[in-house]
């Protein structure tokens, strides 16, 4: 694959916590393998979009510090163009606290750190790489103005638009009018539409709310599952594949760096939507977020290998 995909976003340095069960408030739980892995939503989508052939560029902020200078060298070590990835005299490196239980399910706490200082001037800055892009992806974990410029930049530019609106958070019509896809999980759906996603009609009603806001494509994952896609052309649930999950952090980013990819290498939606949940499909049966996401290779063999 190839297509140049652009990433506004977060990177963390996760820290992770194997556990038979998640701790309950006030409650301590014993008997844990620690471990410690690059993240963030933003990192970890342009990981994802890296290993599956995609010229990526990387708009965020890392903090001067040790966490901050490893994640850059890991970007590096991906191929990912990371001169718009600045370091942040005033605050840290944004930090992940993981519970992982044996199930594969995890609880999350994020410290955003230098995240929170990425500014619509950085996107500005940015204004080149945006430009020449085929697909921008960009989430919540950065200020919601600084997602504004860069959806609003893209967009005026002929660029594709991905939102992954996690964590969930309200977005106007002066944000989603601007995206191309939005990819919502079924929490962040019905945040945004007040529709709880249990079935496939309730996917669609929500769909339906989120394109009558200027949304052109919803694609709403639904886990293990799959992915619901509705458009002007698509009304239609794009299975997922069975596999045995050993953490599923980053499933959600991987999708969405991979379904960049697809996108802007000239895939039609649903078969980009199959790719990216085969990515997605690979990377839980791996710990950690970024050394999750699976390389092209693998996620086309496995395509090879594996009926939904």
């Amino acid at each position: 694959m190839s297509g140049n995909v652009i990433v506004v976003g977060s990177s963390n340095t996760d820290m992770i916590i194997q556990l038979d069960r998640i701790p309950r408030p006030g409650e301590t739980v014993l008997g844990g393998r620690f471990s410690i892995a690059a993240g963030g939503k933003g990192a970890n989508q342009a990981v994802a979009a890296a290993r599956s052939g995609g010229n990526v560029t990387f708009v965020a902020r890392v903090g001067d510090d040790m966490f901050g200078r490893q994640s850059v060298e890991g970007f590096e070590s991906d191929g990912i163009d990371v001169r718009n990835v600045l370091e942040d005299p005033q605050s840290p490196s944004g930090v992940a606290l993981i519970f992982v239980d044996k199930a594969g399910e995890n609880s999350i706490a994020v410290a955003s750190g230098a995240n929170a200082n990425l500014t619509p001037e950085d996107v500005t800055t940015a204004g080149d790489a945006i430009r020449a892009g085929d697909v921008l992806v960009t989430q919540l974990e950065t200020p919601v103005e600084t997602v504004r410029a860069a959806v609003e930049l893209a967009a005026k530019n002929g660029v594709q638009v991905i939102l992954n609106p996690a964590p969930a958070q309200p977005l106007g019509e002066e944000i989603l009018r601007h995206v191309s896809v939005l990819t919502p999980n079924e929490t962040e759906a019905e945040l945004l539409t007040g529709v709880q996603v249990k079935s496939e009609t309730d996917a669609e009603a929500a769909a339906e709310k989120l394109l009558a806001m200027g949304v052109d494509t919803v694609v709403i994952t639904l886990g293990a599952r799959g992915a619901f896609v509705f458009d002007s052309e698509h009304c239609e649930m794009v299975a997922g594949f069975s596999v045995e999950a050993v953490d599923a952090t980053a499933a959600g980013d991987v999708f969405n760096g991979t379904l960049a990819v697809a996108l802007a290498s000239g895939q039609e939606m649903l078969e980009a939507v199959r790719f990216a949940n085969a990515a997605a499909a690979l990377s839980v049966t791996k710990l950690g977020a970024q050394p999750s996401a699976p390389s092209l290779a693998e996620t086309e063999e496995f395509l090879k290998s594996s009926t939904p």
